[in-house]
C-alpha cells in the first residue's frame, strides 16, 4: 500500500532539492527525517515537511508507523518561473528568473519477513 505527499509552488529552484532527494530516495523514514534534520540548510525544510506530511497521511488513513515505511518515490519537478528584470551593463536589463518547485512523495509500507 503506497501513500503520497505533494507540495507545489515551494521558492527554491528544482537543480537545489534534487540531490537531497537523490540522498533519501529507497530509505526508511525515520532515518531520512533524521537525515534531513540533521542538514542545517534552508532548502531541506520544504523536504522534510512534504515527508512529514506522507507519514502523517499513512497513519491517518491506516494506521502505519513510520517505521515501517518506506521512500518509494520523490519526485522535483519544474513549477512556473518569475521572470524579472535588472539593470545591466551598458544601460540594458537583464532577465532574472525566480524558479518554483514542485515536491512529490510516494512512501510504501514495507512487509515483515520472518528470517
Amino acid at each position: 500500500m503506497s501513500f503520497s505527499a505533494k507540495s507545489r509552488y515551494v521558492r527554491i529552484s528544482p537543480p537545489k532539492l534534487r540531490p537531497l532527494a537523490d540522498v533519501i530516495r529507497g530509505k526508511s523514514v525515520n532515518y531520512a527525517l533524521d537525515l534531513l534534520m540533521s542538514h542545517k540548510t534552508r532548502r531541506t525544510v520544504p523536504v522534510q515537511k512534504v515527508l512529514e506530511s506522507a507519514a502523517a497521511n499513512a497513519k491517518n488513513m491506516a494506521n502505519v508507523e513510520t517505521s515501517k515505511l518506506i521512500v518509494k518515490e520523490i519526485r522535483i519537478d519544474q513549477g512556473p518561473a518569475v521572470r524579472y528584470f535588472k539593470p545591466g551593463a551598458m544601460g540594458r536589463s537583464n532577465v532574472y528568473r525566480r524558479r518554483f518547485s514542485h515536491i512529490s512523495i510516494v512512501l510504501e509500507q514495507i512487509e515483515n519477513k520472518e528470517v
